[in-house]
């Protein structure tokens, strides 16, 4: 069964910076949803801090910042 969902074209460009070339919206659409993990109080190791580092790197080029 599949649900379309409408979006404005605005949102339909910020998408398609998101999405990897290998990757189908719905894809794109559960990952970005899957991404919500609860932030840990305390500090980081190397390895979280670099991946914490890199997203948000793609979220500023996404948004053309």
């Amino acid at each position: 069964m599949s649900t379309s969902i409408r979006v404005s074209e605005e949102t339909k460009e910020k998408l398609d910076h998101l999405k990897r070339d290998d990757e189908t919206f719905d894809e794109l659409l559960r990952r970005l949803a899957g991404e919500t993990e609860p932030i840990e109080i305390g500090a980081w190791d190397d390895e979280t801090a670099e991946r914490a580092r890199d997203a948000v790197d793609r979220s500023r080029e996404s948004f053309g910042r």
